[in-house]
């Protein structure tokens, strides 16, 4: 194996750590989490080779594993944690956490440790700034119980405490099949990590925390103060990404298939833009989904899946955050549930969970835009891709 430089990888809910361009070619490591109803095992440890754009079909490790919907690297690359999306009626009905830790030379993965959500299909996790808490957002698709928001503290060793605290919240109730009860989809703290935002979409709201661990331990978020970002009645808040500076944030909302646009202070989102993806289209292309930035932060990129199933690209205002639109591409599939740029900056992953593939696509780094398909390989429901570099 090739002795390649280690760089810090890209942390869920912000673009400031993704400063791993290079000029020149390197191979990576790709994890693939995905859906175990059908033919998938869970996640696939994958070779990526960045000149060409090309995933080796031939997986280096294959770890068994429910659901593993979404991944969660910690900023040194010696642990993985993996959501497993269980609830009732699949195979394994209760809602859990894993965590991996990862060889520092081969990047083999060997679980430590699994605890349970309490809360049922978990939808996405990160990490608390300092790496000590895990949120895990319990997004439940049946309306009782509803979604919860949990807090697991995380030991030094990676290994996963018990839940020390719950949150929940009232839903809106605008839309009678999807916001009947909470259905929190995705949780991630401030680029200072003092406030954490919780993205709910059966509220129509993101709700803000204060992050304060050693000041109670076993209540380590306290409700901000607002403690709460109205959205329009039945959007249906996803997911939520900082700029890299911290100075703005853009929301995906899901039912309306919307970016919302904010400038941050403070704990505070001031909403400045709000722009549609399938402005005049009928509801079933209203399906938004993920959102990443470029390395440079000059460019957004996100996917709307439905029956539109395109990935857009926006360029960013440097001064406001706010987002012209550059370019609408299809996904030559179905249900693009996340995507992610390749470290190079020269190729997007898309990972369309629906028509079981995941697709590489060329990009420009200069103007932002997409190109051809470089390669369409066979993955039964992709949900997630996290980038590795390899030694």
């Amino acid at each position: 194996m090739r002795v390649r430089k280690i760089w810090p990888l890209l942390m869920a809910g912000s673009i400031g750590a993704m400063g791993v361009q290079t000029a020149s070619a390197e191979d990576y490591q790709l994890l693939v989490g995905s859906y175990t109803a059908g033919q998938s095992q869970g996640i696939y440890r994958l070779n990526f080779d960045s000149s060409t754009g090309q995933i080796n079909p031939k997986p280096l490790q294959v770890i068994k594993s429910e659901n593993p919907s979404w991944l969660t690297l910690s900023k040194d690359q010696h642990r993985l944690f993996v959501v497993n999306e269980n609830g009732p009626g699949q195979k394994d009905p209760v809602g859990r956490v894993s965590s991996y830790a990862i060889d520092p030379k081969t990047h083999a993965l060997s679980l430590i440790n699994q605890a349970q959500s309490l809360g049922n299909e978990p939808t996405h996790s990160s990490l608390s700034g300092d790496g000590s808490h895990l949120f895990i957002s319990n997004y439940s698709v049946a309306q009782d119980p509803g979604g919860t928001l949990a807090v697991l503290p995380v030991g030094v060793d990676g290994k996963l405490n018990t839940v020390v605290q719950m949150s929940s919240h009232p839903s809106s109730r605008v839309n009678p099949e999807r916001q009947m009860s909470a259905h929190v989809h995705s949780t991630i703290s401030s680029p200072d990590g003092r406030y954490v935002f919780s993205n709910d979409l059966g509220a129509d709201k993101v709700f803000v925390y204060r992050f304060d661990p050693k000041a109670n331990p076993d209540l380590p978020l306290t409700p901000a103060q607002p403690a709460s970002v109205q959205l329009p009645p039945g959007s249906g808040p996803r997911h939520l990404l900082f700029s890299a500076d911290g100075k703005h944030a853009w929301l995906t909302m899901e039912m309306s298939a919307q970016v919302a646009v904010f400038d941050y202070n403070d704990g505070k989102l001031e909403q400045t833009q709000l722009v549609d993806l399938a402005a005049g289209q009928p509801a079933s292309d209203k399906a938004a989904a993920a959102l990443h930035a470029s390395a440079d932060g000059k460019f957004l990129y996100v996917s709307n899946r439905g029956t539109a199933n395109q990935l857009l690209v926006f360029a960013i205002d440097p001064a406001t955050g706010q987002l012209k639109e550059l370019q609408r591409r299809s996904v030559e599939g179905d249900h693009p549930r996340e995507f992610s740029l390749d470290p190079s900056g020269q190729f997007v992953l898309i990972a369309n969970q629906k028509s079981n593939q995941i697709i590489v696509v060329e990009r420009d780094a200069k103007t932002g835009l997409l190109g051809k398909t470089v390669q369409k390989l066979p993955m039964d429901a992709p949900s997630d891709l996290k980038f590795m570099l390899r030694q």
